[in-house]
Order: C-alpha cells, then structure tokens, then sequence
C-alpha cells in the first residue's frame, strides 16, 4: 500500500525566489471528501490519477497512476469540481530533502505553500529560512479544500 507522509508550511513572503521556470499543474478533484480524495493532474506533459485515503496526523494512503494527458484534459473540464487548481511547482533541496513549492494562481492566487515529504512522522527536518507556518493539520491548505474555499475567499487582513 502507498503511503504519504508530508508536512507543509506556508512561505515567508519575500523570502524565497524560484530558481528556475518550475512545472505548471492543472489539477481537479473527481472525489473530494475526505475518506477518500480522487483526484486528476496534469503536470507539464504528464497526466496522472491520484486516490487519497484519509489524513491521519501527517500520513495517508495514497496510489498515484499515469494516464494519457489525452484522458486527464476531458476529465479536468467535464468531470471535475470547479474551480480546478492551478499552480506552478518549484523544487528545492534542503539538507536531505527535497521541497515542493506551490505558487498558486486562478482562485488561489496569492497562495505559497512549501511540502516535503518524510520517510515517517518521527523524522529530523531542517528548515529553510524561508519557510513560515506550518499548516500540516490546518484543512483549510488541503488543496482538495481549496475548490470549495478559494484563498480569494478567505478575507485576509
């Protein structure tokens, strides 16, 4: 059985930059409650589909598949909760992990929020400078949660 064990923080704002273009993802959500997360992505030229089982402190089950990119583009428009996420993710290594960095745009934008995923829920982390918050247990940052309540929609300060 696969198994996601992952924290997430948001960015400090102004202090991280990309390094590079990153990778634009399209994703939606067939399923979005929460004992059971399907969902479909598109990741620069690649398509996948993701099913997600219910978070647990910072684990879950999680199998993830590619599927033709020809298949996801009709799934994301026909069949998909809307508003779909879009974002474009960044890399970063940090010690001995390596972060995924999402920057948000569409219904989210203005959205920064850093992941790294841990081999179990025990182990060492060394944070970047640039990493703020963590969200881990905070829904509201589950991206399956943000079609439903946009960060446009949450009336910061």
């Amino acid at each position: 059985m696969g198994k996601e064990i992952e924290r997430k923080f948001l960015v400090k704002e102004g202090a991280w930059q990309p390094k590079d273009k990153g990778t634009t993802i399209r994703q939606g959500y067939l399923s979005s409650v929460k004992e059971r997360v399907v969902r479909v992505r598109t990741k620069g030229e690649k398509a996948f589909i993701t099913i997600k089982g219910i978070t647990k402190g910072i684990s879950r089950s999680e199998f993830e598949y590619q599927i033709p990119v020809e298949d996801a583009d009709p799934l994301l428009t026909n069949l998909c909760e809307q508003p779909l996420i879009e974002k474009t993710r960044y890399k970063e290594v940090c010690g001995n992990h390596t972060w995924e960095i999402d920057v948000f745009f569409g219904s989210n934008l203005g959205l920064i929020v850093a992941e790294v995923e841990l081999k179990d829920e025990t182990e060492l982390l060394e944070l970047p400078n640039w990493v703020g918050e963590e969200v881990s247990s905070d829904p509201r940052y589950f991206n399956s949660n943000l079609i439903q309540n946009p960060y446009e929609k949450w009336g910061r300060g």
